[in-house]
This record gives structure tokens, C-alpha cells and sequence, in this order.
């Protein structure tokens, strides 16, 4: 799996997880406990992971739904 996205704001995750499954683009949120464990105090962000062969179409879609300032590179 490829990290496309990493953010601590909850709701583009929600977003963006709305998006993939939509798209039937298999997914993973990584981090989500460590945010847990820190505190929820925004440390640590959790990374939006897809499968490699998946990566180009996913960030087609988050492109195309307006979000591309939040892909990383």
C-alpha cells in the first residue's frame, strides 16, 4: 500500500474514505490509534493508504472532487 493523503482533520478522512469506497478502491486508514494514544491532541496525523496498483485512479478522484492541495507527493 502507497500513503496518498496524511491529515489530522477527521472529516476529509471521513470524506475521502466515502470517496474511495464509492469508487470501490480498497483502502486503509493507518494511525488512527496512535491518535488515540497521544491524545487526540492533532500530533500525529493518520495517512489515507490504497493499494499501489489503485493509486493513480485514487488520486484522479480526490483530484477531481477538489482535494488535490491534500495529496502528498
Amino acid at each position: 500500500m502507497i500513503e496518498i493523503m496524511r491529515t489530522n482533520d477527521l472529516v476529509l478522512i471521513s470524506f475521502v474514505e466515502s470517496l474511495l469506497k464509492e469508487a470501490g478502491i480498497a483502502h486503509f486508514v493507518a494511525d488512527s490509534n496512535m491518535s488515540i494514544l497521544e491524545g487526540s491532541l492533532g500530533v500525529l496525523a493518520r495517512r489515507v493508504m490504497v493499494d499501489d496498483s489503485r493509486e493513480k485512479e485514487a488520486r484522479q478522484l480526490l483530484k477531481d472532487a477538489g482535494i488535490e492541495q491534500e495529496l502528498r507527493d
